[in-house]
């Protein structure tokens, strides 16, 4: 996987800011997604990068996929309000393996609606479960959600969910990643990038089979603190391989 090394504040502090750069960016009008290459030339991946998240899945290629080790705790100790997306900060010490290599918890986010589509299917909401090694390589686990029961990761969180962009609070009780994942842990897989600025390359992406559930209320609540959809739109696949 190509090397991403992962700068102040980009994914850690704010999972979906902008590196620190300084460019005001959003998901419509003259800063929306078509014009994110031309507002800062450390954007320019966003236009002109080759492989490029989200993306619609499909066209699978059959593969001997290994199972992702999962190794998490109960780590998620505080949510925050970036303007771009509500994220849970995840303490050290939660890991994932991918074929024996090791990626550290840092945070996860949330998109309605989803930003990668599964045979051309959009669901309501999107959770990705950001990653890091040791050099700033990123993996990303993505888990959809579709409207059903209530789910109770979410209901611990949004208790908490900061209203206003910076606002950012601190959980009483740890909410673990864990519990966000479904209970099937098949797995699609392509390589792709950030889906916000600076869309950088080289992010694995394990993007879990089966959804999960939230309740029609708990998704309306993050629609209505972030006012607006954020998701990117998807992306040309190209020839890159899609594998199952």
């Amino acid at each position: 996987m190509q090397k991403l090394m992962v700068a102040t504040g980009l994914f850690f502090a704010s999972a979906v800011a902008c590196a620190g750069d300084g460019a005001q960016w959003d998901y419509s009008g003259a800063k929306g997604p078509g014009h994110w290459g031309e507002l800062s030339p450390k954007f320019t991946a966003c236009s002109e990068g080759r492989n490029q998240s989200p993306i619609n899945l499909s066209n699978f290629i059959e593969s001997e996929l290994k199972p992702i080790g999962i190794h998490y705790q109960a780590g998620g100790n505080e949510i925050l309000n970036n303007g771009h997306s509500v994220q849970v900060n995840y303490a050290p010490g939660s890991k994932i393996s991918v074929d024996g290599h090791e990626f550290t918890l840092k945070q996860y986010h949330f998109h309605s609606p989803s930003e990668n589509h599964i045979n051309g299917k959009s669901f309501p909401m999107e959770a990705h479960l950001v990653h890091a090694d040791g050099e700033g390589n990123l993996a990303v686990i993505a888990v959809m959600f579709e409207e059903g029961e209530a789910n109770k990761v979410l209901a611990k969180a949004w208790a908490k969910m900061p209203e206003k962009s910076g606002d950012s609070h601190g959980l009483p009780s740890s909410v673990a990643a864990e519990d966000i994942l479904p209970s099937s842990r098949d797995y699609y897989r392509y390589n792709g990038s950030l889906t916000t600025p600076p869309c950088s390359e080289g992010v694995e992406w394990l993007v879990m089979k089966e959804p999960v559930s939230a309740s029609k209320a708990q998704i309306e609540k993050f629609v209505h603190v972030m006012h607006h959809p954020n998701n990117r739109p998807v992306q040309v696949v190209g020839a890159r391989p899609v594998l199952q």
